[in-house]
């Protein structure tokens, strides 16, 4: 989280200690298990949906759409529907959703540093 030395002049819809702010609405969208696994199958490439629902092992037809339509409100992806019978849609990241890949692919290494780490934890505790 931010100190408040660096939110001094910024609006207060960028503190994300605010439950009102667009910070904290904006970071809500992002960090659930599904917008990371999206953006990180996006990567550099460009898919269509049944390309990304393969990709995100697990991923409901429901979740993918909802959380689509809420990567590309956010100014994430971009959707492309190209007029063909049926109709051809892809999805792509843009420059704000390439650039939050990079934090997700670090919390992706950090995942697989630590994750022996974690397992012994979860092994000490019983969970």
């Amino acid at each position: 989280m931010s100190t408040k030395h660096q939110l001094a002049g910024l609006p207060e819809d960028a503190d994300l200690r605010r439950a009102d702010s667009l910070a904290r609405e904006i970071f809500s969208d992002v960090a659930n298990k599904w917008a990371l696994l999206i953006i990180e199958a996006l990567g550099e490439r460009t898919l269509r949906f049944s390309e990304l629902r393969d990709e995100v092992d697990g991923v409901s037809h429901k979740m993918l759409t909802q959380n689509l339509r809420m990567l590309e409100r956010n100014g994430l992806v971009e959707r492309t529907v190209y007029p063909t019978v049926p109709p051809r849609v892809e999805y792509t990241l843009t420059e704000p959703g390439r650039a939050l890949r990079s934090t997700v692919d670090a919390m992706c290494d950090w995942t697989h540093r630590y994750l022996g780490h974690i397992e012994d934890a979860r092994g000490r505790s019983g969970g």
